[in-house]
């Protein structure tokens, strides 16, 4: 007991008394720290200090405020942005044919482009008083999700003025000269915008731009003028070959210190019109057969004034901040869109298909083996809907959340992927046959699309989620490393001094709560809600003390090395996006009400987010490399193992079985199909041929039944079984009348197109 008790002594005296914490622990953690610190580029520091800290920093903190969360309110449309999908988005899907755009036109129809043009669908994010739209970004979602359910094509066309781009620059960043000049024209369509920063060498990477501003002097409409000579080669530009106006990122160089001392000033964006004397647009890339103008832009020697910097001269160097910023905000609205809009046409039409497509005399949707992969479809869709208005949510509160919009990037379009290829599996020939009846192929076909542009997935996972959210979201490790960089050393120790014991005091509260929510089944985390999503904010209330200790312990041992540990940093940032992905359906959950048909998606969902996120973490520790902390780590955040399991077979039954009928809940992840009266597409008409077939539900029983009984022969062709049952009075004119209405309904919806030649 003497020992326990000087030990206590001890410890309060080396923590307690200043002059010996300084010499003992915070002197020698000091140096290891500056010794392992992982150095930062400036186009890292740039990344890192872009942007803001949203609802992930809760997340990664291990004791996440769920008020926070539900404080952010529920997202809604203006007046004038739902009377603009009423009208102007529905007129333009009659205006769709996405066949015909593709494999006949190779580009919009002319009377779509102008409709585009005069109805403002190129100005959503441009203020009211340059002639814009002034839309939120869940609007602006909403619009470009809505006509990807038609045409991802048109989507494209109209997303990218929306966003990364001279638009969105230029709001935020450009002069009142240069607003006045070119947003009134943006917004009407007399200009079309392009944004040219990736090229043969800099994609991913867009801090590698080879790409050269040099700064001179030269004559300009007749005056010297201080300027750049710019040379170029971009690649996989949107919109390039119709732009009027290009803006481009290039490295800025004052080699003749003309502007100062500073020789590379760094990333730079400008904006140049494309009838500039040597600008040059090239020919058009072929994007896996969609026809949204795509293609190249180069220039040699191109001379500009330098007050076409965006932002002007004093905005020279900060291009990469600026990209940074817009990126993020592009990558939570446009690519997010296309795939909700995917979630969204798959669930509607799959479940319609699967009800009217019968294969051994029943419909296909109650075999428990399409069932499987139709439950990953509607939870996947509920999942995307619920991260789309979680992330647009948080750029309308103005914040920009890099880290966020990454997880969304990254997250969205791989589900976006997963439901497209679950519902081309379900519905096979229907999906496989290209013509106006398709409604999934051109999708399909287009998805590697998203997956690769604004940052190629593999590298977003593996380097920037937690590369960014290891220490732009954790309270101590970005201070930590302000003042390790810190000159007077005594100051750099007495900062961080003060923060380390905040530190280790951080760290103890994220381990004993991670060791005694696993012992306990996190029955005493506190929710901010009772019933059934209760236990889902204890148990997420867990991990996300898991994910911070364990993040501490790898920036203590790896260190600079971490950020070469992808394969580590990226699991420990599937933990990070699981926690924020399933945030959103519990969010999604409250903001519909509570309403108890949305369950069977919840339950799905939350439990398939929480597997994934225990999953990756019991990868990590798997993987670790020190054999002494995967232990420790496996101690505190696994010490009775892994028990997360998947979703069970009952909950993909139960989910599948309340989406093989109409209803609220259905409605509530498809209703981005931009239905409106007289739509003959194909989607309108499986949905129509599983109404009529649902409509007709009893009497298909009434038929079945009288076939069991031996009344009717089974295996009957329907028109015949249907005539038969007339004749023996099983059912009425009025009945038989119906069931022959709805199978040519029925017969329309699996039939796929077919032509003379290709």
């Amino acid at each position: 007991m003497s020992i326990v008790i000087l030990l206590v002594i001890a410890i309060i005296v080396l923590f307690g008394v200043r002059n010996i914490r300084m010499q003992f622990i915070t002197r020698p953690v000091f140096s290891f720290f500056k010794k392992v610190l992982p150095p930062l580029s400036t186009t890292e520091k740039e990344a890192m200090e872009a942007g803001d800290v949203w609802w992930e920093g809760e997340l990664f903190r291990g004791k996440p405020n769920w008020n926070t969360l539900h404080s952010y309110g529920k997202p809604t449309l203006s007046a004038d942005e739902q009377d603009f999908l009423d009208n102007q988005v529905n007129t333009a899907l009659t205006m769709i044919d996405d066949f015909d755009i593709v494999h006949n036109r190779k580009d919009l129809p002319p009377e779509l482009w102008q409709y585009f043009k005069e109805q403002g669908f190129f100005a959503l994010i441009i203020p009211k008083k340059y002639g814009g739209r002034e839309f939120s970004a869940y609007a602006n979602s909403t619009i470009v999700a809505k006509i990807a359910t038609r045409s991802v094509s048109a989507a494209v066309t109209v997303m990218v003025p929306n966003s990364l781009g001279p638009g969105e620059l230029l709001t935020h960043y450009g002069t009142q000269e240069q607003k006045e000049r070119w947003l009134p024209s943006l917004a009407v369509g007399k200009d079309i915008p392009c944004f040219a920063l990736t090229g043969p060498e800099a994609g991913s990477d867009a801090g590698a731009i080879p790409d050269i501003g040099v700064v001179c002097l030269r004559e300009f409409e007749g005056e010297e003028t201080l300027g750049l000579s710019l040379t170029w080669n971009k690649r996989y530009i949107t919109l390039a070959p119709v732009a009027t106006v290009l803006g481009l990122a290039f490295q800025m160089r004052d080699p003749d210190g003309l502007l100062g001392d500073v020789k590379n000033i760094g990333i730079t964006c400008a904006l140049i019109p494309t009838d500039h004397k040597g600008v040059e647009i090239g020919r058009r890339h072929n994007p896996l057969m969609m026809a949204f103008m795509n293609g190249t832009t180069s220039g040699e020697d191109v001379f500009i004034p330098l007050d076409w910097i965006i932002g002007g001269p004093q905005f020279a160097g900060k291009g990469w901040r600026m990209l940074v910023e817009c990126l993020s905000a592009g990558r939570g609205i446009s690519l997010p869109a296309l795939a909700t809009a995917s979630g969204h046409v798959c669930t509607k039409t799959t479940t319609a298909y699967s009800y009217v497509r019968q294969q051994f005399g029943m419909p296909i949707g109650l075999f428990e083996g399409v069932q499987e992969a139709m439950a990953r479809i509607i939870a996947n869709t509920y999942q995307l809907e619920a991260a789309r208005r979680l992330t647009t949510q948080g750029i309308d509160l103005k914040v920009k959340p890099s880290v966020v919009t990454a997880i969304a990037k990254y997250h969205m379009t791989e589900l976006g992927r997963d439901v497209l290829e679950d519902a081309m599996d379900i519905q096979s020939g229907k999906g496989i046959q290209l013509g106006p009846k398709n409604y999934l192929g051109h999708a399909y076909m287009a998805t590697p699309i998203s997956i690769t542009v604004e940052g190629a997935n593999i590298l977003t996972r593996s380097l920037m989620i937690f590369g960014q959210g290891a220490t732009r979201c954790h309270p101590y490790v970005l201070a930590e490393m302000e003042a390790a960089a810190m000159e007077d050393e005594t100051s750099a120790l007495d900062r961080f001094d003060s923060l380390l014991l905040g530190h280790i005091g951080y760290a103890m509260g994220n381990a004993l709560r991670s060791f005694g929510s696993a012992l306990t089944g996190s029955r005493f985390a506190s929710a901010p809600v009772s019933g059934p999503t209760q236990q889902y904010y204890r148990d997420m209330t867990r991990i996300s003390s898991s994910l911070a200790i364990m993040t501490d312990l790898s920036m203590l041992i790896m260190g600079g090395d971490l950020k070469r540990k992808e394969m580590i940093s990226a699991r420990m940032g599937d933990v990070l996006s699981q926690l924020y992905l399933a945030s959103a359906t519990l969010k999604l959950f409250e903001d519909n009400g509570r309403q108890q048909d949305d369950l069977p998606a919840v339950h799905y969902v939350m439990t398939e987010r929480l597997h994934l996120a225990a999953k990756a973490l019991n990868d990590a520790i798997r993987n670790f490399p020190s054999k002494i902390a995967a232990v420790l780590l496996r101690v505190l955040i696994f010490p009775l193992g892994n028990h997360f399991n998947a979703p069970s077979d009952k909950y993909a039954v139960d989910l599948v079985k309340g989406m093989l009928k109409p209803g609220p809940a259905r409605d509530r992840i498809t209703f981005l199909c931009g239905e409106f009266d007289g739509d003959t597409s194909g989607i309108a008409e499986v949905e129509s041929a599983f109404l009529a077939k649902y409509a007709a539900k009893d009497l298909y029983k009434k038929l079945k039944k009288a076939q069991r009984s031996g009344h009717i022969k089974s295996k009957l062709p329907m028109l015949e079984l249907f005539d038969l049952a007339l004749e023996k009075d099983i059912i009425t004119e009025a009945e038989h009348k119906q069931l022959v209405e709805a199978d040519v309904l029925r017969l329309a919806a699996i039939n796929v197109n077919d032509f003379e030649e290709l």
